[in-house]
């Protein structure tokens, strides 16, 4: 067993830094915050977007935990979140890749014994609903009778029910294929289904490729966010562990920060991996995305965490009730 304090200056960090736009609320560890690890290696899992590609690629993410006696296993490309979940679950990976709080509450719900270690948002946002061009759909109230690919209790899914409930199109009234990204952007393509909810940076390649439009695009239709960016761990492994949590959560915030303040540089790393136009990437760099982080322990974010999964439970894109709260990380 190995035991390992973070540095003062990374708990400092914790503390006091600052990402993207305004102050982190509630940061302070409890003064009894539990210490230790009982590994020297942590296995985290990656996708095509988002900061975990761009950390695994840049190299700076495994350095800063090399200073505390951890080496980084990157696992994947992984198609979307609910996939990493289950890794996490079955024990071949250790964190989730940083993806949507939905599948993650549908995942807790199902019984899986995950807590978030901590959460993301991310402006501007770019998850959209789009149809291919002369398909006769201009607006979310000519889905009526057609059929849209969305994940399961994931983004895509969401933003399809909220945007059906704004233009007041019953819900029964659009057929929800369940879909798979990797199986989504072939049936848009090929007419099997009409429609795809769909997030950066598929949403964007499809848009181009397929010769589609939005019709409702999160950042500018949807007033209110109701899902957001988390990293989640096993309940066990967090609390074996949470020096090496802590180091973990600090690790992508110093990521994040770079990103924020690189903007061409992230992406030019991003579209390396992913292989879309340059056309694409200079769309991401004009969007000069920021990445805002909240601990745990932030329990306005919570708060809002809380009333985004009564939102979805209400709505059963979610199965059941969730209390957000007994599903954190005590760190």
């Amino acid at each position: 067993m190995t035991t390992s304090l973070l540095h003062p200056s990374r708990r400092r960090f914790l503390q006091t830094s600052l990402i993207g736009a305004g102050a982190l609320a509630g940061l302070a560890a409890p003064a009894t915050a539990a210490t230790g690890r009982t590994t020297d290696k942590v296995r985290l899992t990656w996708g095509f977007n988002g900061l975990n590609v761009i950390a695994k690629e840049r190299g700076d993410f495994d350095k800063r935990l090399a200073k505390d006696g951890i080496k980084v296993e990157w696992l994947g490309p992984f198609p979307n979140h609910a996939p990493t979940l289950q890794a996490v679950t079955g024990g071949s990976a250790d964190f989730s890749f940083g993806g949507s709080t939905t599948p993650a509450l549908a995942a807790i719900i199902a019984g899986s014994p995950l807590v978030f270690t901590q959460f993301v948002v991310y402006e501007p946002r770019t998850t959209a609903i789009i149809a291919k061009d002369g398909s006769g759909i201009d607006r979310i109230e000519d889905l009526v009778g057609k059929s849209v690919a969305v994940n399961r209790s994931g983004l895509g899914e969401f933003l399809l029910v909220a945007a059906l409930e704004k233009h007041k199109v019953d819900r029964n009234a659009v057929k929800f294929v369940y879909l798979n990204p990797p199986d989504a952007a072939p049936a848009l393509a090929s007419g099997k289904v009409d429609a795809w909810s769909m997030w950066s940076p598929g949403v964007d390649i499809a848009r181009r490729d397929y010769k589609a439009h939005d019709l409702f695009l999160e950042g500018r239709d949807l007033e209110f966010q109701i899902d957001y960016t988390s990293y989640l761990t096993t309940r066990t492994f967090a609390a074996e562990n949470p020096d090496l949590v802590r180091a973990v959560n600090t690790a992508f915030r110093d990521e994040a920060k770079w990103v924020s303040e690189n903007t061409v540089e992230a992406e030019r790393i991003t579209q390396a991996k992913a292989g879309y136009s340059d056309e694409i990437r200079d769309q991401f760099i004009a969007l000069k995305r920021q990445y805002r982080f909240h601990p745990v322990s932030d329990t306005a974010f919570v708060t809002d965490l809380q009333k985004a999964a009564d939102w979805l439970v209400a709505r059963k894109v979610l199965p059941e009730s969730v209390t957000v709260s007994d599903h954190l990380a005590a760190l």
